[in-house]
C-alpha cells in the first residue's frame, strides 16, 4: 500500500471518529436540554399545586375563625340571656316579697293545687258501672 493510501485511511477514521464524538456529544446535550424542560414543567406544577394548597389552607383558616367568632357570639348571647332570667327572676321574688297581695295569692293558689289533686283523685276511681277510660297499648319496643 501506498503511504498516501495509508494516510487517507487515517484521515477518514479521525474523522469519523470526531463526527461520533460530536453526535455522541449533541445528543447528549438533547438529553440534558428535555431534562431541563421536564424539570421546569415539574416545577411550574409544583408551584401551582403549593399555591392551591396555600389558598385552600386560607380558607379553611377564615371559616375556622368564622366558626370561633360564632361560637363565642353563641356565648356571649347564652350569657346575656342568663343574666337576663336571672335578673327577671330577682325582680320577681322581690315584687312577691314587697306585694302585700302576693301571700294572700300564694296561699289561694295553694288551696287550688290542693282541691285539684283532691278532684284528679277522684276522676282516676271508675263509678260502678262505668268502663275505665280506653287507653292506647303502649308501641313494642323493638331492641337492636
Amino acid at each position: 500500500m501506498s503511504t498516501a493510501v495509508i494516510i487517507l485511511i487515517v484521515v477518514v477514521v479521525v474523522v469519523a471518529a470526531v463526527a461520533l464524538y460530536m453526535a455522541n456529544r449533541r445528543q447528549t446535550e438533547q438529553k440534558r436540554e428535555d431534562r431541563r424542560v421536564i424539570a421546569t414543567e415539574h416545577r411550574e406544577e409544583a408551584e401551582r399545586n403549593r399555591l392551591t394548597a396555600e389558598k385552600e389552607s386560607a380558607i379553611a383558616e377564615e371559616q375556622a375563625a368564622a366558626a370561633r367568632r360564632q361560637a363565642a357570639e353563641a356565648d356571649q348571647r347564652a350569657n346575656e340571656a342568663q343574666t337576663a332570667r336571672l335578673t327577671a327572676d330577682a325582680h320577681a321574688d322581690h315584687a312577691d316579697e314587697i306585694d302585700p297581695d302576693a301571700s294572700a295569692d300564694r296561699d289561694d293558689n295553694q288551696d287550688f293545687d290542693e282541691h285539684k289533686e283532691v278532684l284528679d283523685g277522684e276522676r282516676e276511681e271508675p263509678h260502678a258501672g262505668e268502663r275505665p277510660p280506653a287507653t292506647e297499648p303502649e308501641p313494642v319496643r323493638r331492641e337492636a
